[in-house]
């Protein structure tokens, strides 16, 4: 684990989440593999594991750099900037 410059640039406390599962997958009528939490914004999207990867489409969006797990008992974080865990 590493830490970079987009970490230090995160909102402190991290944001509340804005879902309990992804919106996106909820509409399309898929389900997520597992779900990815923004430290920026707070949103829920599915991991690339997922049939539309949503949480890489909100960075794709947003510039929006580091996302966490958002699944129980997994804490890592993701830079997708650096493309690695942070």
């Amino acid at each position: 684990m590493s830490e970079c410059l987009h970490v230090s640039e995160l909102p402190r406390p991290e944001p509340v989440a804005l879902d309990d599962t992804c919106p996106e997958c909820v509409v399309a009528g898929t389900h997520p593999v597992q779900l990815r939490l923004c430290l920026v914004c707070g949103h829920v999207g599915c991991c690339d594991s997922s049939p539309l990867k949503h949480a890489t489409a909100h960075f794709e969006a947003t510039g929006h750099p580091v996302m966490r797990s958002f699944e129980c008992a997994e804490s890592w974080r993701w830079c997708f900037v650096d493309g690695s865990i942070v």
